[in-house]
């Protein structure tokens, strides 16, 4: 079938992604092209002292995603969208939306950019021996209590994301593997995969714990209520329901009794978007955050709380992860700053902006190999890796530094890299973790600079598929693809990574870069700056 017949027929699939800056809806063909999208800008806020959405805008850019894919469905095809065979939700990882028994958000949305939750992420790790980030759901829910926050008596349910958008469309509370294990560590037995139990006993056994089990009895994991139900890629997570169609599309010509797949989070998509679910394959998704995976063989020796995390793949496997919370969002100012600055000196010069980061990133291929001495953090919040809690974007240079475009803009892009090496070096040089394939989705990898310095961040060939630039709602759609013909019995006992391989990348388009000497000995030059200069850093977050 052409498009215009597979879209009208309702066999396109789709796939919906709550980024940090965008929000993205990507219907996908037969063939795992992508044939219509739509999106929904923001920009998450800080009150008082939380990082947040607003709950009506997550719904509003839910809305608007879908309805700009309708319109672009429309531009395209002249035909209106009614019905997909499949679909699924994901969104960033981590973070704490806690409901009470009427569904009522009891406080603001805290978000896996928040650094707020340092006691009960090593109270946690302690106690499991094992290491749970401050950003995971488990660390929001832990430090509530330990605050004594009077909304905790109350709560009923506690989501992420991407399984609260899933229960607003389907009425299931379920979360993929991927996304769960951002929760609450996980533990796969088989073709299955739950929460820890060894964990959750330790956990609930807690005195701080057991007294408000005491007046609340909704708040436990273990008994199946307040986190949502586990599931493995490929399982029934529900279908869109007449209420959850109407949601998604307030028009009311979508259709409900639509599958959808388990929701997952963002490393789980960018894992499906890069074919990196088997052992020894990596991917990083960099964009507004950067995080690095690595599907292990082995568990790790060592514990490494604030640095390494262990995750798992949407079918459930280990995954070390290196995640940064800062990484394009500086440069991304900087850029509007310099399109701002021509666009008021020539109002109608009619640039793009995509134009703006072609051209400055692709220019810092001229700089200097030591960057001509400059300097740069792109800490728009804390970076838990290098050990801040707080962050303030910097730019530093000595008086006789070499302060051009060229080295600017290398300067910026290598310091959306320096988190993320530092996190990485570990697993290289004390594990000695194997990595045959690194791949890269995210719009770091938009540019062919983009990829050459990655490779020499991580030391390896990073390869980026030709849809590096869709990233994970197109994984995501992937995901609904491969669930719904799990569920139609097409797929029988094929794996996600061996469907991914034949399916889907088979004949998929890549570039490669590997790492070239002089960006490498560049990278190093910086990198030690970088690490030596974190006093200046902290001295701007003391003082700024």
């Amino acid at each position: 079938m052409d498009n215009k017949e597979l879209i009208a027929n309702g066999n396109a699939v789709l796939g919906i992604e709550f980024g940090s800056t965008r929000i993205k809806a990507v219907l996908i063909n037969e063939k795992y092209e992508p044939v219509a999208s739509g999106g929904y800008t923001w920009e998450n806020t800080l009150e008082n002292g939380i990082w947040t959405y607003p709950l009506s805008q997550i719904i509003e850019g839910l809305q608007t995603s879908y309805a700009e894919l309708k319109k672009d469905v429309q531009s395209k095809y002249g035909i209106k969208l009614t019905k997909f065979k499949a679909g699924g939700i994901s969104a960033m990882m981590h973070g704490y939306l806690a409901f009470d028994k009427d569904d009522k958000l009891l406080v603001p949305f805290r978000t896996w950019r928040n650094t707020i939750t340092g006691e009960a992420s090593k109270k946690l790790s302690d106690l499991f021996n094992f290491p749970v980030p401050e950003r995971w759901s488990i660390s929001h829910l832990y430090q509530a209590v330990l605050n004594n926050e009077e909304h905790v008596s109350k709560i009923k349910n506690v989501y992420t994301l991407a399984a609260y958008i899933h229960y607003l469309l389907t009425g299931q509370k379920v979360i993929g593997v991927g996304d769960a294990s951002g929760m609450f560590p996980v533990k796969l037995n088989g073709n299955t995969a739950d929460y820890n139990k060894e964990y959750l006993e330790k956990f609930e056994a807690l005195d701080e714990i057991k007294k408000i089990k005491a007046s609340n009895s909704d708040f436990s994991i273990l008994n199946g209520n307040l986190f949502p139900k586990v599931l493995m890629a490929g399982e029934d997570a529900g279908k869109l329901t007449e209420k959850g169609a109407k949601l998604l599309d307030p028009k009311g010509e979508l259709s409900s009794d639509i599958p959808f797949c388990p929701p997952e989070g963002d490393a789980g998509t960018g894992m499906a978007a890069t074919n990196s679910v088997k052992a020894k394959t990596g991917n990083i998704s960099a964009g507004t955050s950067v995080f690095s995976m690595v599907v292990l063989e082995k568990d790790l020796k060592n514990v490494y709380p604030g640095i390494i995390d262990i995750v798992t793949t949407p079918d459930g496997y280990p995954v070390a992860m290196v995640h940064c919370n800062n990484c394009t969002g500086e440069h991304n100012y900087w850029i509007n700053f310099f399109k701002e600055i021509v666009d008021t000196m020539c109002p109608s010069n009619g640039i793009e902006i995509g134009k703006y980061y072609d051209t400055l990133i692709t220019k810092s291929l001229e700089a200097d190999k030591d960057c001509g001495g400059l300097l740069s953090y792109n800490y728009l919040s804390g970076e838990t890796i290098t050990g801040f809690n707080s962050g303030r974007p910097l730019f530093a240079r000595s008086e006789n530094a070499n302060f051009n475009i060229a080295n600017f803009m290398r300067t910026q892009m290598f310091a959306s890299l320096g988190a993320l090496r530092a996190g990485m070096d570990i697993l290289y040089e004390k594990e000695n973790v194997p990595v045959e394939s690194m791949t890269g989705a995210g719009g770091y990898f938009k540019t062919q600079a983009g990829l050459k310095y990655m490779a020499a961040a991580m030391k390896t060939s990073v390869s980026a598929m030709e849809t590096a630039g869709e990233g994970g709602p197109w994984g995501m759609a992937v995901l609904a693809d491969y669930a719904s013909k799990k569920l139609s019995a097409n797929l029988k006992n094929e794996s996600l990574g061996d469907f991914l391989e034949k399916e889907v990348f088979g004949s998929c388009k890549k570039t490669t870069a590997a790492p070239e000497k002089d960006i490498v000995e560049s990278f190093n030059i910086f990198f030690e700056r970088y690490m030596k200069g974190l006093e200046i850093e902290k001295a701007a977050v003391n003082t700024l």
